[in-house]
């Protein structure tokens, strides 16, 4: 199975103190003009916070997992909540790679596989270099046509 990059870890620690940061200045804000109570509360909320968002980016790098099968993308994360995902590519829609502004300042991006049926049944898959981001992009594209070409024939 294949794992992520090691950079990742940094993605999802900044999206922790993003989060951290505005609940900590949300609960200031708070305390000051509506409750009546002193900074240190939203400073405390926002160190707890960023805290467990830290922990918690450490762990889900540690669990998360992918692999390319014959004839599926199998998929395995989850911290508190393990979840396994196999995606048959005769499922595919479509595949994108995107890169968000950390992803681009750490040198990483994103592959997003979207499939037929309910809403919201997209996944993502984080924390690979641009190459290999494209090369499974197009791994996944070529898979999934022949895999349609293969259920018309039968």
């Amino acid at each position: 199975m294949e794992v992520l990059n090691p950079r990742v870890r940094l993605v999802w620690v900044v999206s922790a103190l993003t989060s951290a940061t505005f609940l900590g200045l949300g609960v200031v804000a708070a305390g000051r003009f509506v409750l009546g109570y002193g900074d240190w509360v939203g400073v405390a909320v926002g160190t707890a916070v960023l805290a467990l968002g830290v922990v918690f980016a450490l762990l889900r790098y540690r669990v998360w997992r992918f692999e390319v099968r014959d004839d599926d993308l199998y998929l395995e994360r989850g911290v508190l909540t393990r979840v396994n995902t196999v995606v048959p590519f005769v499922r595919v829609q479509h595949v994108d790679t995107q890169r968000g502004p950390v992803e681009r300042a750490v040198g990483l991006a994103s592959v997003v596989v979207y499939t037929a049926g309910s809403r919201g049944a997209d996944v993502t898959i984080p924390g690979l270099t641009p190459d290999r981001a494209d090369a499974l992009q197009e791994k996944l594209r070529r898979l999934a046509i022949e895999s349609e070409r293969e259920s018309d024939a039968v």
